[in-house]
C-alpha cells in the first residue's frame, strides 16, 4: 500500500508530463483545436502583431481587450440562449411568492414546461419575465443567483451542466 507521500509523487510524476506536453503543443499551435486555414492564419498573425514588443502594432497588455459575441461563439445558443434558462430557473424559484404566474402569461407556460408556449410570448413576453426575475436584486444577489445556478443547472438536450456547453476551439482563443 502507497503512503500518501509516495502516492502523491506517483501523481506528480504522471502529472508533470502531461502538462508540459500540453505546454509544448500549445507553443508549437496556440489554437489546437481549429482547423487549418485563413480564419487561424488570421488570428494568429494578429495576436503576434499586437503582442510583438516593437511591432508597430504592439498593444500594451494594460490596453489589450477581447470582445466574444454571445450568438453561440462561446457556448450553445440552443435550444435558447443559457440567459433564458437562467430567467426559467428564477420564475422557478420566485412562483411560490407569485401563485398568480400559475395561471398568468408570459409565466404560466414556464412553469407548465411548456417552452414552445412561452417563446410565442416574443420580445415582450422575455422582457417581461426578466423585470419580473431581475429587478430589485443588488449585485452581490444577482452574482449568487447566477453562480447558484450554474453550479445545478443542466442542459435539456445533454444533460451536461452549462458551464461545460462551451466550445473548445473558443477555449482555445481566449487562452
Amino acid at each position: 500500500m502507497k503512503t500518501p507521500h509516495a502516492a502523491f509523487l506517483t501523481a506528480v510524476a504522471l502529472v508533470v508530463p502531461l502538462a508540459f506536453t500540453s505546454v509544448v503543443a500549445r507553443a508549437a499551435d496556440p489554437l489546437p483545436s481549429w482547423n487549418e486555414g485563413a480564419p487561424k492564419k488570421a488570428i494568429v498573425t494578429f495576436v503576434e502583431k499586437v503582442t510583438r514588443n516593437g511591432s508597430p502594432d504592439f498593444v500594451p497588455v494594460p490596453e489589450r481587450i477581447a470582445t466574444f459575441d454571445n450568438d453561440g461563439t462561446l457556448w450553445a445558443e440552443q435550444p435558447v440562449y443559457f440567459q433564458l434558462f437562467f430567467v426559467i430557473d428564477r420564475i422557478k424559484a420566485l412562483a411560490p411568492q407569485h401563485p398568480e404566474w400559475k395561471t398568468k402569461e408570459p409565466f404560466a407556460s414556464l412553469l407548465k414546461g411548456d417552452l414552445q408556449a412561452a417563446l410565442a410570448g416574443g420580445e415582450h413576453g422575455l422582457l417581461e419575465r426578466v423585470l419580473a426575475t431581475h429587478a430589485g436584486l443588488t449585485t452581490e444577489e444577482f452574482e449568487k443567483a447566477v453562480t447558484d445556478c450554474l453550479a445545478t443547472a443542466k442542459h435539456p438536450k445533454t444533460g451536461r451542466l452549462f458551464s461545460e456547453m462551451v466550445y473548445q476551439p473558443m477555449l482555445d482563443l481566449l487562452a
